[in-house]
């Protein structure tokens, strides 16, 4: 087969794939809480192989797995990442299930199948049109920083109760929740009453 040949036939099937997700955007519309569909699933895995070159998809991790290294990943996550793919890795989580594509559950074969280096890149570099932004900072630093978090990716499986209580600890907070741990704080040290329960939706109950 020719050059040419195969250059019409890729061009084929990229139009016959943009072609399909345009009419699936047309006739299901462009909410974020619909599931993406078969064809752009396919397209969005094919465009994430794509952007990773073969050289950093092979690369294996050069940071070793310390106990130091795992627990600043661990900080790390839970201030940049946990806010979407949850303290546990499953994206169950607000802002997780409002992105489209929502969130994945990286405890998955889907996410854990990935070779170190594309969850390198991904981190890095982010993908386009899915609400995952690109971490790297262009230095040293924060490629090992990068690399930190790949570690702490492969354990989301297994993750223990304690270490799911301590990202949930470090992560961001509401502003319920602050005021909730600043009355608990005062409450412990005697400046006022027991503090009110706060409701599942934010408020404190009456």
């Amino acid at each position: 087969m020719t050059q040419t040949r195969v250059a019409l036939l890729l061009l084929v099937i990229v139009a016959s794939a943009v072609g399909l997700t345009v009419y699936s955007i047309v006739s299901r519309g462009v909410s974020a809480r619909d599931e993406p569909s078969r064809v752009e699933a396919l397209l969005a895995r094919t465009m994430r192989s794509w952007a990773t070159p073969a050289a950093v998809r092979a690369l294996t991790n050069p940071v070793p797995a310390s106990g130091e290294v795992i627990q600043e990943a661990l900080q790390h996550y839970a201030d940049h990442c946990a806010v979407c793919h949850g303290s546990d890795g499953a994206g169950n989580t607000a802002i997780g299930r409002g992105l489209y594509p929502k969130a994945p559950d990286m405890r998955a074969e889907t996410t854990q199948s990935l070779t170190d280096g594309e969850l390198f890149a991904i981190i890095e570099n982010g993908i386009r049109l899915t609400g995952m932004p690109a971490w790297g900072t262009g230095t040293p630093e924060g490629e090992q920083d990068s690399w930190g978090l790949v570690h702490f990716i492969r354990r989301l499986p297994t993750l223990s109760d304690e270490e799911i209580e301590r990202v949930e600890a470090l992560g961001p907070k509401t502003p319920a929740q602050l005021q909730e741990a600043e009355e608990t704080r005062r409450f412990l040290s005697g400046e006022s009453d027991a503090p009110a329960a706060v409701s599942p939706h934010g408020g404190h109950e009456e």
